[in-house]
Order: structure tokens, then C-alpha cells, then sequence
């Protein structure tokens, strides 16, 4: 994994001071429909902004080019984060890590299960995360025996796919034939 950034993500500040911004994904219903009629969802950028003397007032709207310079150092982060995510399995799927435990990695720049098994003892130990860490290790060495799995079901897709196959061809050749004893049949 790709630790260039660490220092930088552990060490954040925002962008402003007294603000707090974050960037994430939120699915949201567009205004299209489907061939059958249901409704379109999108996954979009979102941007929350809280302000540090009024913590109950929360601004969350799609991200626009305006917040995305206004918090460089936040969206960085956001990106990093979902480069982790799509090249990983996410912290939220390891059933292991505890919601705050997932947060604090996150925070930490940590948003996958391969990150956290690669960090090495220095990194885990000033982390307090080695037996998370040990625990994500294992996880990745059995789920390493989840790709024969894997090539099993494709194998079984295409076994599948190719009796279907054969199967419209014989029904064409039983058409054929019952076509063509027909033809004979009539000629006498």
C-alpha cells in the first residue's frame, strides 16, 4: 500500500480554522427511471461542513469545485481514501473493528484491510493497532483461499452458459428434423 501520505493524513489540520470539512459518498435518486419504471440512484460527492463554535449547525451538500478548493488538504484525504477502498477489501466489512476502531484508522488514513495488515510494528505500535493489525493479516492469508472458489464459479458459469447453449442447438436440430419428416410425410 501506498504510505507516501501517511505522515500528511495523520497529521492533518483543516483547511480553516474553526471549520471542519469532510468529503464522502452518498447514494442519492436521480431523476431518471429504468426500462421497468424504477427509480435511477447515483453515488455522488458530498461535502459536510461543521463549524467549531456551532456544532449543531451541519452544512452537507454535493461537492462543487468551489469546496474542493476551499478544503484541498480534506479532499485529498477523501481521495485517498477511495483509492484504498477500491483497491481493498473496506474496514467496514471486517467484521474484527469496532465502529469507533474503524474511525480512528480512518482518521489515522487507513481505510482498508490490506493498509492495516501492511503497516509494519513501528506504524501499528504508535497506532495502538497491532492486534487489529494481526487480526487483518489473518483475514487476508484465508481469504487467499477464496480465489479457487472464485475461479470454480466462473468455471461453473461458463459449464452453464455452454449447456444452454447446446441445449437451443439440439432444440433447433429436433425442429429441423420434425420440419423435415413433415416434408416427407406430405410429399407421398
Amino acid at each position: 500500500m501506498d504510505y507516501n501520505n501517511f505522515n500528511d493524513f495523520t497529521s492533518l489540520r483543516s483547511s480553516e480554522e474553526g471549520v471542519s470539512a469532510r468529503f464522502y459518498d452518498r447514494t442519492v435518486k436521480t431523476d431518471c427511471l429504468d426500462a421497468q419504471g424504477f427509480p435511477v440512484f447515483a453515488e455522488v460527492c458530498y461535502c459536510e461542513i461543521r463549524l467549531k463554535d456551532n456544532v449543531s449547525e451541519i452544512f452537507d451538500q454535493p461537492a462543487s469545485i468551489d469546496k474542493i478548493r476551499r478544503f484541498p488538504q480534506e479532499y485529498a484525504l477523501y481521495q485517498h481514501q477511495r483509492k484504498q477502498a477500491s483497491e481493498g477489501t473496506p474496514l467496514e466489512q471486517f467484521a474484527f473493528l469496532s465502529k469507533p476502531e474503524i474511525e480512528s484508522l480512518k482518521v489515522r488514513g487507513i481505510f482498508s484491510v490490506e493498509s492495516l495488515s501492511a503497516l509494519d510494528d513501528t506504524k501499528a505500535n504508535t497506532l495502538g493497532v497491532i492486534k487489529a493489525r494481526e487480526q487483518a493479516r489473518k483475514f487476508i492469508e484465508q481469504a487467499k483461499d477464496n480465489h479457487c472458489i472464485e475461479q470454480w464459479r466462473k468455471k461453473e458459469e461458463q459449464y452453464l452458459a455452454k449447456i444452454s447453449s447446446l441445449e437451443e442447438d439440439l432444440k433447433a436440430l429436433r425442429q429441423v428434423s420434425h420440419n423435415s419428416k413433415n416434408a416427407k410425410g406430405e410429399k407421398k
